[in-house]
């Protein structure tokens, strides 16, 4: 076995994980059952990857209102959060750490899962995308403007689902900013055309984040908060790049480091397929030069790519997402440089153990 930095332990504010590789928040819609509460395929599916140094769980669902995809389990009830802790006691017996990621996909939803109610928004602007329903991939419709009210609600919303998640057991939690969804929607121009205080200028349209963690501080430490941004996804989920997209991420990012945070992680995007690695790897080296605290980076790194990130200083934990869907103990065969199981897309999504729970391990 090589000795990879990639492998040794990391402290977390405190929570000491056993390597720098980190299980990344994957939608697998695998809670089949009418209270969308995790269940035993959902307890040993995460099980399987205990070896992951941090994992981050599948965006669960802050409210009834905040989902967008069937099959996902909320952090909302008190039957997910018996759910929920089942997962985490697993995970613990098998000597791994557990963020949950809270979610809210805002207007990436459809009034088929919000009992006919339009999706919330901070405009009413279609993204014109897709969400995931009963019925397939369903084209996205016009959503509702947030009120004052409804803004608030949300802020509390988040702040409940700390609370929930480390009553449940998770040693911390991730709240979801990228990848289009509702916080990303605030932050983009294409989304956000807003005259008051969460609308406007960068500060404005940055607010909604900020209010979020001072609500989610006076309840839980914001040690145990990860945030998750994607400053170049564009050209999907409805986000187009704009002329200030640049500067308001470099504004959040160094307003972060006055926040304490388990760390950030950022997920890398790039439209050129020929430049992929290149571009993500820019991406992450110019917020690694802005944010102090734990780095962590994601977006489709390898064994030796990791690793490299880590010597290199422009991360201090790297995330895999389809490695570890194929991979339950991606930790072991990074270790040995072992071949890698294939994954097929075709259960990414599903409702059984196929392409799940079912993904051999090494002999």
């Amino acid at each position: 076995m090589e000795n990879l930095i990639l492998l040794e332990d990391y402290n977390l504010k405190e929570l000491n994980l056993k390597n720098r590789m980190v299980m990344a928040p994957l939608t697998r819609t695998r809670s089949h059952n009418i209270e969308l509460a995790p269940t035993d395929m959902n307890v040993e599916y995460y099980s399987q990857r205990a070896s992951a140094g941090l994992i981050i769980s599948e965006g669960s669902p802050i409210s009834p209102d905040a989902t967008g995809y069937i099959d996902v389990p909320g952090i909302y009830s008190e039957i997910q959060l018996a759910g929920w802790k089942r997962v985490t006691e697993a995970v613990h017996n098998k000597g791994g750490k557990m963020f949950a990621q809270l979610w809210h996909v805002g207007r990436i939803s459809h009034p088929n899962l919000l009992n006919g109610k339009l999706p919330l928004a901070p405009s009413a602007i279609n993204p014109n995308f897709q969400s995931y329903t009963d019925e397939g991939f369903t084209d996205t419709v016009t959503p509702k403007e947030m009120t004052q009210e409804d803004i608030e609600k949300t802020i509390s919303d988040f702040q409940q689902a700390a609370v929930n998640a480390i009553a449940s057991g998770f040693d911390g939690v991730e709240i979801h900013a990228a990848n289009g969804y509702l916080l990303h929607q605030f932050f983009a121009k294409c989304s956000n055309n807003r005259n008051d205080k969460y609308g406007g200028s960068i500060e404005n349209r940055a607010r909604f984040l900020f209010d979020i963690l001072d609500s989610i501080k006076q309840k839980v430490p914001l040690a145990k908060v990860g945030v998750r941004l994607a400053p170049d996804l564009t050209q999907t989920f409805g986000i187009v790049h704009d002329d200030e997209t640049e500067a308001l991420f470099e504004y959040i990012c160094k307003k972060l480091n006055d926040y304490g945070l388990a760390y950030l992680h950022i997920s890398g995007f790039s439209l050129d397929p020929n430049k992929k690695e290149e571009n993500i790897i820019k991406t992450a080296k110019q917020y690694r030069k802005i944010y102090t605290g734990t780095y962590m980076i994601n977006g489709g790194f390898s064994r030796d790519t990791a690793n490299a990130a880590i010597e290199e200083g422009y991360a201090d934990l790297v995330s895999f997402g389809v490695p570890f869907i194929a991979n339950p103990d991606l930790v072991e065969r990074f270790a040995k440089n072992a071949p890698l199981n294939k994954a097929d897309k075709n259960t990414f999504y599903g409702k059984g153990p196929v392409g799940y729970t079912d993904y051999p391990f090494l002999k």
